[in-house]
């Protein structure tokens, strides 16, 4: 039987993403091994992921993991997802937010135009997937998932936003 791991929980969100990395939780651990100089069997790992009783997975393994997970194009993004569920317990809201192309974009402004019209799209997504979702006067974890992952979206659509727009701006105070 399969546990549903929901990213609503900083533990799941980590699981899932170690589990999307290459090699999935078998790797990490060999991964961890090598770190640390201290052997870690894929089996303890996800029982430390999991959370069973017993088990516990240190802030310094964690923050291997990360790295571990920053390794891997399919899994940059993911690799952070578990700090920003953790901030959301603590009512902190973190987003990764992805480095800007090297110099900028050449037209900054038809960046911040393809942007906005990215965000209206995305809002109206929000907004349709919210009105299905509590149609029903209930609210599943799969659908607060879906919601979170909209809205995470949407937040770091606007940091690129406001990064294009604090470069336009600059740009054009360096022509005056």
């Amino acid at each position: 039987m399969t546990c549903q791991r929901s990213d609503l929980y900083w533990r799941d969100a980590l699981y899932n993403a170690v589990s999307k990395a290459p090699g999935n939780v078998q790797a990490a651990a060999a991964y961890l091994s090598d770190r640390r100089g201290k052997g870690i069997t894929g089996e303890t790992l996800r029982k430390k992921l999991r959370g069973l009783a017993g088990e516990s997975l240190s802030m310094e393994m964690a923050e291997m993991l990360t790295e571990y997970l920053q390794q891997f194009v399919d899994t940059a993004e993911l690799a952070t997802d578990w700090i920003a569920s953790l901030g959301g317990q603590f009512n902190l809201m973190v987003d990764f937010v992805p480095p800007p192309p090297e110099g900028g974009w050449p037209n900054e402004l038809e960046a911040l135009q393809n942007k906005l019209l990215q965000l209206h799209a995305m809002t109206g997504r929000l907004s349709g997937t919210t009105l299905e979702a509590v149609a029903d006067g209930d609210l599943s974890v799969s659908e607060a998932d879906g919601m979170q992952d909209l809205t995470r979206s949407i937040r770091t659509l606007c940091f690129r936003l406001e990064r294009n727009a604090c470069r336009a701006a600059k740009k054009a105070v360096s022509r005056e």
